[in-house]
């Protein structure tokens, strides 16, 4: 191991540190990626079977909006189209129709997931890198995909229901007063752990996806490192790694983050007319469903904005949070030979 690799181990930051430099990319991420996230869920929306035909029509004043739920008082059955053809005409549609302030829909939870999420993600994930290079060695190809895997696991379960709250604001357009009594009367009526429905795809999709980022990561940034002969990676080899290591990790998870959005807008559809005996559907009989209904593609609907989306958060935030790690070691040895 060289000097300057030898300093960087002596010279590690702390946790937080660690923390403040997700922090810093997950908001930075959260506000410039929202609106690639708003449209990527409102076309995964209108595509579950089992809303069709429970569309409520408002009205601007100027334009009549569709959107996929009742309202509070009974159903107001679909008379415009109001279907988005693909990204770019979800995003026009979007803009005239409720303002261009539609595309910022649901930021606040957003922030509210993306923030606690970066740092339980990011820091656990350099915590169980290190454990595991330390018992494993520098040189094992199977740390980062096991350090990524429980990291994601771990935020995931804790993040879960606010993440579910985010889909739901983004998909219908609530107020907070209107979430509020919609969360309130699904758990009074499915119980408290209703809130964690779309756990199970939510898991199948980021716990791999985490596995796959990490490792192809890792592995563009050792190459190009390699490549460029040099030890540190710069902020332009960091986000180019990021960016196609979260694009090749969205594309093989896709369909799992379809059938995530499925399960956490089934909540829709159950209103008192129905029977509270009434069963979730499982993931393998959702996918089937989806395939019967909308064919194989039906998986992969969301693939333009997702991978449009996916691949700047990735480079932004890897490479937000890379500089950030950067700036605080050359902090911390400048205090230890100041020190010393």
């Amino acid at each position: 191991m060289d000097s300057e690799e030898n300093g960087n181990r002596l010279h590690k930051i702390t946790t937080s540190q660690q923390a403040f430099c997700s922090c810093c990319g997950a908001l930075i991420t959260s506000v410039l990626v929202t609106p690639l996230d708003v449209v990527k869920v409102r076309l995964q929306a209108q595509s579950n079977p089992s809303l069709k035909g429970q569309s409520f029509l408002d009205s601007d004043g100027l334009t009549d909006h569709v959107y996929l739920y009742e309202n509070g008082t009974g159903k107001t059955w679909n008379k415009t189209s109001g279907r988005f053809a693909g990204m770019m005409d979800a995003f026009m549609k979007i803009v005239q129709r409720e303002g261009v302030k539609a595309l910022w829909s649901g930021l606040p939870p957003s922030l509210a997931v993306s923030v606690p999420t970066t740092v339980i993600y990011f820091t656990c994930y350099d915590q169980l890198h290190d454990t595991l290079v330390s018992k494993l060695g520098e040189d094992n190809d199977y740390v980062p995909l096991i350090a990524g895997g429980i990291a994601r696991l771990c935020s995931v379960t804790i993040i879960s229901p606010i993440e579910m709250i985010k889909t739901t604001l983004q998909s219908r357009r609530l107020t907070y007063k209107q979430l509020s009594v919609f969360i309130s009367s699904n758990v009074a009526k499915n119980g408290w752990l209703s809130l964690w429905k779309g756990w199970g795809p939510t898991v199948l999709r980021d716990v791999p996806f985490s596995a796959l980022y990490w490792w192809n990561y890792e592995y563009f940034k050792t190459r190009l490192c390699k490549k460029s002969g040099i030890h540190e990676p710069t902020f332009l080899i960091t986000f180019s790694s990021g960016a196609a290591a979260g694009s090749i990790a969205a594309l093989l998870t896709l369909p799992f983050d379809v059938i995530k959005t499925h399960k956490q807008t089934e909540l829709w559809e159950l209103d008192v007319a129905r029977s509270s005996q009434q069963r979730s559907v499982s993931i393998l009989n959702l996918m089937k469903r989806i395939v019967a209904e909308n064919g194989f593609p039906g998986l992969f609907i969301g693939i333009i904005p997702r991978l449009t989306k996916i691949a700047p958060a990735c480079a932004i935030m890897i490479s937000t949070y890379e500089y950030g790690k950067s700036y605080f070691r050359r902090l911390n040895k400048n205090k230890d030979m100041k020190n010393y």
